[in-house]
């Protein structure tokens, strides 16, 4: 196969300096490019690779586009040679490959290959019945009591030790803090102790550089430029050489199973020390139940880690950025944040509806993970007639679904929470939050591999946000009229980060 890949690579090699000459040519004698954007062309051999190439640099809102012009939000790319890509942004082809026909829709080669080195055979690489042995171990201890107030311990923990008080420093000194950062920081501690029960204290106040956050990061960050590359048979030659990126990659994920492995043998060796281990920690469940294995249990805790630390951290950034430019939704979540004591309950933060309908509304806009490819295992025909052979990929975008104006309405450029709102039959008249169907906002993906932490992950969220705005305001240092960059890694992050000054809070701020 690899052999293959080199043959056609070799004959693509040739051609790009003559493409490139005659694609630049084009470009010099045509007028600017309109902001509107048309299908793109298909040429023999080489697809819609020029086009693909111009739009590398924002490739997220043009396939995106691409999408909202197809009359059924479906569209067949032909990337280049003989690969074509299926691009969704309608409900029932969502519905179909992620439920209906779940069976006939796998990770396939080109994914798991992609973040080998960092998951390994861990949940979100996998397919069959090690995903589904994974899946059955993982959610009976998602769903246990004990891990969710451990949740709830350690969250409050981070917040009211940690984060708080690097706020409360930055309002009183006026320092001008990146709150992306300091929100990735937040849920890398909470994650790392929730999946290992290791603290690796990465919220302190000297927002320090540690070994394994940054090894992490590293990781992540390479994994995901492999995604993005026209031309994956480069990072494949790179890593053959072990040579530029590649190499660090391989540093930076050996020092993670290094740190993973570690912290595993030490809990193996304090179990056979005791009958059970006193921590309720993921990894401590997994060892107390008899998933001793070494690898397995080291790549399904670094897969838990990648999902907790990017997802939560990048959904508030965008929110708290939201928030800012709306002062009557902030108001809103305000006035339901004062009503709940400092002691909020699990049942009391499921309670916050307007907040939680208005975190929603952020994701719809600006999910953590804004595209999801399933591939073909057998032939197959989508419900709008779209034809599927085996081994093409099939793309869903929840980034264009939830710009979608047949999904949301005219209106759907607007951040209004009301959207997941009705008002009760009753007296007071409180909101009631009413969702959308996982097919429509699949956020949190649907189906058999609906995301396990999504109530940890919301929970999580609402007390971050209550914790934050009941003692500050937080006010983006952005120019007016500037607008984030919505930049894709392996969760898509706000270019440059969120940098904000931190304003104390005067008590009339609760009531208006």
């Amino acid at each position: 196969m690899l052999f293959l890949q080199l043959i056609a690579s070799f004959f693509f090699f040739l051609l790009l300096p003559l493409l490139s000459i005659l694609f630049l040519t084009r470009a010099s004698a045509s007028p600017p490019p309109s902001t509107t954007t048309s299908l793109p062309r298909s040429y023999p051999i080489i697809g819609s690779f020029l086009a693909v190439l111009a739009n590398r640099n924002r490739s997220l809102q043009w396939i995106s586009d691409i999408v909202q012009l197809s009359p059924s939000a479906t569209y067949v790319l032909h990337r280049n040679f003989a690969t074509r890509v299926v691009l969704t942004a309608n409900p029932a082809v969502v519905q179909h490959i992620l439920k209906t026909h779940f069976h006939n829709y796998g990770k396939g080669n080109i994914f798991p290959q992609t973040l080998k080195d960092l998951l390994g055979n861990g949940i979100f690489n996998v397919d069959g019945e090690s995903w589904k042995f994974q899946r059955q171990i993982a959610s009976h201890e998602f769903n246990t009591k004990s891990l969710r107030k451990f949740v709830e311990t350690v969250v409050d923990t981070e917040i009211y030790d940690r984060l708080i008080p690097i706020l409360s420093s930055a309002a009183a000194t006026g320092t001008v803090l990146d709150f992306q950062d300091i929100l990735q920081r937040f849920a890398f501690d909470n994650i790392c102790e929730i999946a290992f029960g290791f603290d690796p204290a990465y919220l302190l106040p000297s927002l320090p550089q540690t070994k394994f956050a940054q090894a992490f990061e590293d990781s992540v960050q390479i994994s995901g430029d492999r995604f993005r590359s026209l031309i994956p048979l480069v990072w494949k030659i790179k890593k053959l050489l072990n040579i530029g990126s590649e190499k660090r990659l391989r540093i930076a994920v050996s020092e993670v199973q290094e740190f993973a492995k570690s912290v595993i043998r030490e809990k193996k060796h304090e179990l056979r020390e005791k009958s059970s281990l006193d921590s309720v920690d993921l990894l401590s469940r997994f060892l107390s139940s008899g998933h001793s294995d070494e690898n397995f249990v080291t790549d399904i805790v670094i897969s838990f880690i990648l999902a907790g630390r990017d997802t939560t951290s990048a959904a508030l950034t965008w929110y708290l950025w939201l928030l800012s430019k709306n002062p009557h939704v902030e108001s809103e979540v305000l006035k339901e944040v004062n009503e709940k004591s400092e002691a909020t309950a699990f049942d009391e933060v499921k309670d916050m509806v307007y907040t939680h309908a208005s975190l929603c509304e952020s994701m719809r806009l600006y999910p953590p993970v804004a595209a999801d490819s399933k591939e073909a295992v057998n032939d197959d025909v989508l419900p709008d007639g779209t034809v599927v052979k085996k081994g093409m990929r099939v793309t869903y975008l929840p980034y264009a679904m939830g710009r979608s104006e047949a999904l949301w309405g005219k209106d759907w450029a607007e951040f209004k929470p009301e959207r997941w709102l009705e008002r009760e039959e009753t007296e007071n008249r409180k909101w009631r939050f009413v969702g959308r169907d996982a097919y429509t906002y699949p956020v949190f993906q649907a189906g058999p591999r609906i995301c396990l932490g999504k109530e940890m992950a919301f929970l999580q969220m609402k007390r971050v946000v209550a914790g934050i705005l009941r003692q500050f305001k937080v006010v983006p240092v952005i120019e007016e009229g500037v607008e984030p960059e919505f930049v894709p890694q392996l969760t898509f992050k706000m270019k440059g980060g969120l940098p904000v000054m931190i304003v104390e809070r005067d008590q009339k701020d609760f009531f208006g």
